[in-house]
This record gives structure tokens, C-alpha cells and sequence, in this order.
């Protein structure tokens, strides 16, 4: 067993003992929330920070100089941490970023953040984050921003950027607390793999122990080829009674992604994160269904399908399927056998330089008919999802009937947009959970 491996078993082991003292000990009376991990969401004003915040970007915001300054500060006083994260750090930075941008974005929200914040809580046990790291974080984030601030730092401006940390960590640290009886991953092993480009593969493995999750969701994997770096991934079935996962994984130049397409077959042991995201249908209204894809977002579709085939009575379906050339659609042959035995389903392939470009899919969306009265879901590249959404809620779509997964990819992009710049009316995404799924 390497040091990493050895580190996660005793880390497993201390979650396993914890768990037994909270189900053996008597319910205790309701605790006061400790300071240190920030207020509670009813008394936190984070619109009061956000401003504060948002009008001190110039300052210092998240940026690459930020993300810089705080690792380097990180590993100078605490060596050891660098032992916990991936050789090349250029994923995590850029991460990092993205979601510092989302904090800043939504804490005139605090509600959704904490919810935001307690589903990234429980994900990163997988890393093997303890609350204690988070006090180095917290005190590296300072010195980042006082460093890239200089003189005109003020105590006003550090201690709103403090404020917003601890509410997010208290969340995160709830969310890891609530998840304890489940495994921080699951391990699998790889039992199809099955080329259907230069940069892309579908990928089938099974878990060692169940594995929960719901359709339209997606889940973080590592290879051992590449230690300590995950990379989210649609599942791109709804659950099966055999326990059988499908991914689609493309390369496009992410080393982890790509060890995943070219240096991955049948045997090979994969560790799976837990699922997130809430892009489901299941438990929702008896609406009709619009699902806009495109890329990879063909995954997530195709198990939203299935889930609605299981259906009694399925919801007429409109799927609009984006690519840039007819060889983009890369799983005809199931998408074509799912639209013959399902007659309340309608395909609309968008293929060519309209789709390439995302806007242009969207513009098809929005010729296609009236979907105000619908439940949307859109999954593909961020910029897409962006364009989307964007048309949706123009179309008069519901914000709370727009389900997608997250776009800080998409905007980390493209020069970011704070409250004083913000269009009056724009699409509201549900959450952010990381960047978006390839």
C-alpha cells in the first residue's frame, strides 16, 4: 500500500469511528453552530459582502495571480499538503478559480450557496480534506489577497472575503459530516471500453458496492495512471438492476481524460466519486420535456431517456441533438433504436457550423416551438450551456424549469461579468458544482 493509499485508510477508519459514536451515543440536545465556521445562512448577509466584494475587484478577485499566490503560500508554510494533490496543478488552479468566482457570484443567495457548498463538502472527502485544512486555507487565502491588494488592502475588504470563506467552509464541513456513512468513492473496475473517435470513448465499469445515483447526474473519476487528479464525467445510463456505470470520456488534451480514452481497457480499476448534479426528472411534475445536447452532453440525455421510458405514461419529449459534423453524433445506433420503440420521443439533430458554434443550436431551440410550459434540461460544453439557457429563459422558461449542470467553465472563458455589469435579465443557474462536465 503506497502513502496515499495508507493515508485514505486511516482517514476511512476515523470516519468509521466517528459514525459509530453518532449512532451509539443518545441524541444529544440541538448544539449552538461554533463561530469559526461562520453564520448561519438566515443571518448572513452576503449581499452586503458581495458588494464590498464586487466593488473591490480591480484589487484583488479570483485570478491566476490570486490562485498562484495562495498555493505557493500553502505549500511554503505546510510542505506536506503538496503530497495530497496531482503533479500538475494546472486543472486544480484553473478550479479554484472558477469556484471562488461562483462564490462571489452567489452570495446574494446564501441558501443556494450552502446547498452548493454542502454537496462540494461531501464530494471532497474523496480528496481526504479535513476541517483542519481549511484553517490553512482560509489563512493562505489571506495572504494571497494582501499580496496581490498591496497597500491599498483594507481590514473591511479582508475580513468580507473571510466572512464569505467560513460560510461556504461551514457548509462544506456539514456536507461532509451528513455523508458519513457513505464511502468517500467507490472502487470499479472497467469492464467495457469501446473507442468512437481518436478522443473519445464509452466507458462501462462496476462498483465493488452499490453505487447510488440518479439519472442525469454525473460523478468525478481517477485513474491510477494519474494519482490524486479526478475529472467529472456524465453517466450516461439511468441506475440498472446489474449495477453497471457508463461514462463517456472525451481526451481533448486533459491528461486524465485522455489516459481515460487511449490507456484504459477491460480490468482496469477506476475509483468513482459520488454522483452529483440535480439535472433529473425524476420526481418532477408531469410536464412535456425539452433536453438540448450536444458533444459528451449526449450522456447525460441518453440517461434522462431511459429514466423517462420507465415511465407508465412518458411526457412528450423533444430532444435537440448538436454537432459540428454528422460524425459528432457518435452513438446513432442507440439513439436511432431509442426513437423507434419510443413514439412520445422526437429527435432534432442540429449538425453542421450552427451547432459548432452553440448559438447556433440555441437559435434551433428557440424556432422549434414554444417551450415555456416545459421542463428544459441542457447539458453539453459550457458555452452552449450558457447560449441555452440564455434562449430559454428569453423564451420565458421558468429559471427553476432550466436544470443544467454547472457553466463556471463557460465564464471563466470569457471577461467575467460581476452585479455592476449584469445584465437586467439573464439566465439564473440552479448551482455551480465545479466546472462543467467535459
Amino acid at each position: 500500500m503506497n502513502q496515499y493509499d495508507t493515508y485514505h485508510a486511516l482517514l476511512a477508519r476515523q470516519d468509521a469511528m466517528r459514525l459509530r459514536r453518532q449512532i451509539t451515543a443518545p441524541a444529544p440536545a440541538p448544539a449552538r453552530r461554533p463561530a469559526a465556521y461562520g453564520p448561519h445562512p438566515g443571518a448572513y448577509d452576503g449581499a452586503a459582502d458581495q458588494r464590498l466584494i464586487t466593488a473591490n475587484l480591480p484589487l484583488a478577485g479570483p485570478s491566476p495571480e490570486l490562485i498562484d499566490r495562495l498555493y505557493d503560500a500553502m505549500f511554503e508554510h505546510h510542505p506536506y499538503l503538496r503530497g495530497l494533490f496531482p503533479e500538475s496543478m494546472a486543472f486544480q488552479r484553473a478550479h479554484l478559480e472558477q469556484a471562488l468566482r461562483h462564490l462571489v457570484d452567489h452570495l446574494h443567495r446564501p441558501d443556494e450557496l450552502r446547498a452548493f457548498c454542502t454537496r462540494l463538502g461531501r464530494d471532497h472527502r474523496k480528496l481526504g480534506v479535513r476541517p483542519v485544512h481549511y484553517e490553512v486555507f482560509e489563512a493562505s487565502l489571506a495572504e494571497a489577497l494582501r499580496g496581490c491588494a498591496g497597500a491599498a488592502w483594507s481590514p473591511d475588504l479582508e475580513q468580507a472575503w473571510l466572512r464569505m470563506l467560513r460560510f461556504a467552509v461551514a457548509a462544506m464541513v456539514d456536507g461532509a459530516e451528513e455523508a458519513l456513512a457513505e464511502p468517500p468513492y467507490w472502487n470499479a473496475v472497467v469492464t467495457g471500453h469501446r473507442l468512437c473517435g481518436p478522443d473519445l470513448a464509452v466507458v462501462h465499469a462496476r462498483t465493488a458496492e452499490p453505487y447510488p445515483y440518479r439519472a442525469g447526474q454525473y460523478a468525478h473519476l481517477q485513474t491510477p495512471l494519474l494519482p490524486h487528479a479526478w475529472r467529472p464525467c456524465s453517466l450516461a445510463c439511468a441506475p440498472r438492476a446489474d449495477g453497471e456505470l457508463e461514462f463517456h470520456v472525451r481526451g481533448g488534451g486533459d491528461d486524465v481524460l485522455e489516459a481515460l480514452v487511449a490507456h484504459t481497457g477491460v480490468g482496469d480499476p477506476l475509483r468513482i466519486g459520488p454522483a452529483q448534479g440535480a439535472m433529473t426528472v425524476d420526481g418532477a411534475p408531469d410536464r412535456d420535456v425539452l433536453i438540448v445536447a450536444s458533444g459528451t452532453g449526449w450522456a447525460a440525455a441518453k440517461a434522462l431517456l431511459e429514466e423517462l421510458e420507465r415511465r407508465p405514461r412518458p411526457p412528450r419529449t423533444r430532444l435537440f441533438l448538436g454537432a459540428g459534423t454528422p460524425g459528432g453524433l457518435y452513438d446513432t445506433p442507440t439513439l436511432a433504436a431509442m426513437e423507434d420503440r419510443c413514439p412520445w420521443l422526437r429527435v432534432v439533430p442540429v449538425i453542421g457550423r450552427a451547432a459548432d458554434d452553440h448559438a447556433g443550436l440555441a437559435e434551433a431551440v428557440a424556432r422549434g416551438g414554444d417551450w415555456s410550459a416545459h421542463l428544459a434540461c441542457v447539458s453539453g460544453p459550457p458555452a452552449m450551456v450558457s447560449a441555452a439557457v440564455r434562449q430559454l429563459s428569453a423564451l420565458g422558461v421558468p429559471a427553476d424549469r432550466i436544470r443544467h449542470d454547472p457553466v463556471t467553465g463557460a465564464d471563466a472563458a470569457r471577461p467575467r461579468r460581476y452585479l455592476h455589469d449584469r445584465p437586467a435579465a439573464g439566465p439564473a443557474g440552479r448551482h455551480a458544482e465545479r466546472a462543467v462536465r467535459p
